[in-house]
């Protein structure tokens, strides 16, 4: 039976950089936990509040917006819908102000330094990314629950199960949770992946929801890649990056500038064919993305935050330099998302888990699967390019610099994406049934490799470039 029901709009969510699991996360916590006071009709009665971060969460919580995350999700704010520009303000008026506006209604007494603890040398057992709140009413009663952060934006809270799906759990026509499942259906009825997903897809939403989904996770992705080649300046955080997506648009460009994408776009797709220009693009189109989730930009988890970039690079290679069509993109997101999906089933897609090669490594293999298919590549080759973009990730690890998405964060999704097409262009070339490596033994060997990594390297800043680039956490 299949534990989990994961949805291709679980896979993909729009939301607030810088990090999937330390921002999105927790703030969807923040949420549910303001739901719970809300539904117990609570809220107007809670006198205090306390947040406590445990493991990963604590050590990287400041670098990674957790802090500014819970305190905006406790205030009301979502992440899909908040002004960008408004985040950074209204996080320091309520650190500075000594008051948080619960559920934007409730005046609250909160101070920052007391009332939100970070226990850096805590772990909770379930995962490493955990944070309890804990609210007293005037009556003295004390509510307190605790969530798990997994990973890719997803929680989950203590004792609950992953397959508790409350409101959506329904009965799929093609269950999976292996490669090997995937793989049966498509032979057994002659469909595409992409096909095989539509149809579970069907069990929660219609055709026509579907694609006005799927095409505002696209809207989303390529603002964000735009944005990100206009938008210049230092990085925040203390590392003092300079952006560079746009200084190199700029260039490939000869110093010309549009107003909109389709433009943008269409002197990208005139000028821009040569090999190394491809190389280039696809460079630039990965560091927009990331320096505008650095700078808590709006974009798109997939399937982490740290690993946006890979995605929307790759989709825009084959928009500029395949002569693709933006209506393939529905079948590109849709074979991409279940690639994603046996990954998290089978293994993780939490960088505190399992290291860098859960969050670009899997991005990198879902790219892979998803230009296959649009390329025309049989269901074979697809999990063929997924397995091929993985094993050349096995090993990655998480070790942010500074406790921020950004080094050398950015970079990998330049290197996910330039993988992911080449693993594409490998698997397209190839016969699947002389590989020697499938989805689902690349997916154990990550879960394995994940298992004997040591927790410095998974998302602590412990390790790694974290421990030999001098800057310290109290920098940031």
């Amino acid at each position: 039976m299949q534990e989990e029901q994961i949805s291709v709009f679980d896979i993909f969510k729009i939301g607030i950089g810088p990090s999937s699991s330390h921002t999105l996360g927790p703030w969807r916590a923040a949420q549910q936990f303001l739901l719970t006071l809300e539904n117990s009709d609570l809220s107007s009665s809670v006198t205090s509040l306390k947040i406590a971060l445990f493991g990963s969460l604590a050590k990287t919580g400041k670098g990674h917006g957790t802090d500014l995350a819970v305190l905006l999700g406790l205030s009301g704010y979502d992440p899909v819908t908040i002004p960008t520009t408004d985040i950074t303000g209204t996080f320091d008026e309520i650190r500075n102000s000594g008051t948080l506006l619960l559920n934007g209604k409730h005046p609250l007494t909160f101070h920052y330094s007391e009332d939100l603890e970070f226990r850096m040398f805590e772990s909770l057992p379930a995962h490493p990314n955990a944070l309890t709140f804990t609210a007293l009413t005037g009556s003295q009663a004390v509510i307190s629950e605790t969530y798990y952060s997994i990973g890719g934006g997803f929680i989950l809270r203590e004792n609950d199960h992953p397959s508790q799906s409350k409101g959506r759990a329904v009965s799929l026509p093609y269950p999976i949770d292996l490669a090997q499942d995937l793989l049966r259906y498509v032979q057994e009825t002659g469909s595409c992946i992409s096909e095989i997903v539509r149809a579970n897809e069907r069990s929660w939403r219609t055709d026509e929801e579907i694609e006005k989904k799927l095409f505002a996770i696209w809207d989303v992705m390529k603002d964000s890649v735009f944005r990100g080649c206009h938008n210049t300046g230092v990085l925040p955080g203390g590392l003092a990056v300079k952006r560079r997506a746009a200084e190199i648009n700029e260039l490939l460009l000869g110093g010309s500038s549009y107003e909109g994408y389709s433009e943008w776009l269409a002197a990208i797709q005139k000028g821009g064919s040569a090999f190394q220009y491809t190389l280039d693009w696809v460079s630039c189109f990965a560091l927009a993305v990331n320096e505008e989730n650095a700078a808590y930009g709006r974009v798109v988890t997939s399937p982490t935050n740290g690993a946006a970039g890979v995605i929307p690079a790759v989709l825009l290679y084959y928009l500029a330099f395949c002569d693709g069509k933006e209506t393939d993109v529905i079948r590109f997101l849709l074979t991409a998302s279940e690639t994603g999906c046996i990954f998290k089933k089978s293994a993780t897609i939490s960088a505190a888990m399992g290291g860098c090669q859960a969050e670009i490594g899997v991005s990198s293999a879902m790219a892979a699967s998803g230009l296959t298919e649009v390329l025309g590549g049989t269901p074979q080759q697809c999990l063929m390019a997924a397995e091929i973009a993985m094993e050349h990730h096995l090993g990655l690890t998480c070790d942010p610099v500074g406790g921020l998405v950004q080094i050398p964060c950015i970079e990998r999704n330049t290197m996910g994406a330039i993988k992911a097409i080449t693993a594409a262009q490998l698997a397209l070339r190839s016969d699947p049934k002389v590989a020697k490596v499938s989805l689902d033994d690349v997916v154990k060997t990550m879960w394995d490799t994940a298992q004997d990594m040591h927790s410095r390297y998974k998302e602590t800043s412990e390790g790694g470039l974290a421990v030999n680039i001098p800057i310290s956490l109290s920098d940031c």
